[in-house]
């Protein structure tokens, strides 16, 4: 059995949500569709999170947009973001790992706002935009800072 003491769901008037799993505690304000939502989870304004699976305590900030990922604990994806565009690359560092056009974040880490991530791409730890030259991640490419394995 369980402890916690969760809040029920937040689904707002003008969040759209179809065929999606939705954990205890979340909010949601934009639009998922096919994804796994933890509990605990925040889906700002005008965000959209297509066939991914978000971890608890995770906020995806307004207008973002997250497609096709698997985003660990307690991270954050700023504003304006896009995750999960581009062509399909293999991954340079571990490409047996991150494959299939998936965009893998660890626990705890810092996406800046307004960056673009590709497919097949992992990345670990509080980043900042000057881990993003030109404001991209390509396809393919592993942001893993000191201290974090993959």
């Amino acid at each position: 059995t369980s402890g916690d003491i969760i809040p029920p769901q937040y689904i707002s008037e003008d969040a759209q949500i179809h065929r999606c799993i939705i954990g205890d505690g979340t909010e949601i304000c934009g639009r998922v569709e096919n994804s796994i939502i933890g509990a605990g989870v925040v889906i700002q304004k005008g965000a959209v999170v297509k066939d991914s699976i978000i971890m608890k305590g995770t906020v995806i900030e307004e207008n973002a947009v997250v497609e096709k990922a698997i985003i660990a604990e307690n991270t954050r994806v700023g504003a304006g973001c896009v995750l999960g565009c581009g062509e399909e690359k293999p991954n340079r560092y571990k490409p047996e790992v991150y494959t299939d056009g998936l965009v893998t974040i660890g626990e705890d880490s810092v996406i800046p706002a307004g960056v673009r991530i590709g497919k097949n791409t992992a990345i670990i730890g509080k980043t900042e935009a000057a881990d993003y030259p030109e404001g991209i991640l390509e396809s393919g490419e592993s942001i893993i800072k000191d201290g974090d394995e993959a």
